[in-house]
C-alpha cells in the first residue's frame, strides 16, 4: 500500500494515456459533452502528474507556502492524505462525471468548478503567497483546466444541457469539494508524527 501511496500519480498518467486512446477511437461516437468530460478526467490525471511527479514539488510548496510548516515533507499534507484526496475524491468524481455524462450534468459542473478552483489557486494564490512565477501544477491548470472550463460552459449553453437543479446541486457540490474536500481533509488528517512522508524531491 505504501508503494501505491507514492506512485498513484504514475498510474494516473497511464490512465490518461489510455483515455486519450479511447477518445481518439471513439471521437465520432461521443457527444461533445461526453468528449469534454473524458478530456476533463485526462486533464486531472496530467495535472496530478505535474504536481507529484514532474516537477513534483507541489507537496512541499503547499506545506511551506500555505501552512508555514517546519516539516513540509509530512505536515499538514502527507502522502496518505494526498492519495485519499486525489484518488478517493478526484478520480472518483471526475471519472463518474465522464461515465455518466449527460445523465449527471450536475456532477460535471461540480468537477469543472474544482478545475476552476485549481486555476485560481495555481495561477494566482500560490504564486502570490510564494512570491513565484511558477508552481507545480500551474502549467496544466493554465493550458488544460482553463480552456476546458470555458468550453464546458460553452457546451452547456449551446446544447442547453443544464437544468436549474443541475446548476444548484453542481454549484453547491463544487464549493464543498473545493473547501471541505481539499483543505478541510488536509486539516482533519494532519499528523506531525505520521509515517506517510514525501520524498525529498517533493519538497525542494
Amino acid at each position: 500500500m505504501q508503494y501505491i501511496r507514492k506512485h498513484w500519480y504514475d498510474l494516473g498518467g497511464f490512465l490518461a494515456l489510455l483515455c486519450c486512446i479511447y477518445l481518439y477511437v471513439n471521437r465520432h461516437a461521443l457527444s461533445p459533452y461526453s468528449f469534454l468530460m473524458w478530456a476533463s478526467f485526462i486533464s486531472l490525471c496530467l495535472h496530478q502528474w505535474e504536481e507529484y511527479r514532474f516537477p513534483g514539488t507541489f507537496p512541499g510548496m503547499l506545506n511551506k507556502v500555505m501552512f508555514k510548516s517546519n516539516i513540509p515533507d509530512r505536515y499538514p499534507l502527507n502522502t496518505n492524505t494526498a492519495f485519499i484526496i486525489n484518488t478517493g475524491l478526484g478520480w472518483l468524481f471526475y471519472l463518474m462525471a465522464a461515465l455518466l455524462a449527460e445523465k449527471a450534468v450536475w456532477l460535471g459542473l461540480a468537477t469543472i468548478l474544482v478545475s476552476a478552483g485549481n486555476v485560481g489557486a495555481h495561477i494566482f494564490l500560490f504564486n502570490i503567497k510564494g512570491k513565484t512565477i511558477y508552481n507545480a501544477g500551474m502549467a496544466t491548470a493554465l493550458f488544460l483546466f482553463l480552456p476546458l472550463v470555458f468550453y464546458f460552459f460553452y457546451v452547456l449553453h449551446k446544447y442547453d444541457l443544464a437544468s436549474t437543479d443541475d446548476i444548484w446541486i453542481g454549484g453547491l457540490l463544487g464549493v464543498l469539494l473545493n473547501t471541505i474536500g481539499i483543505f478541510k481533509l488536509i486539516d482533519w488528517l494532519k499528523d506531525t508524527n505520521t509515517s506517510y512522508v514525501f520524498e525529498k524531491r517533493n519538497v525542494k
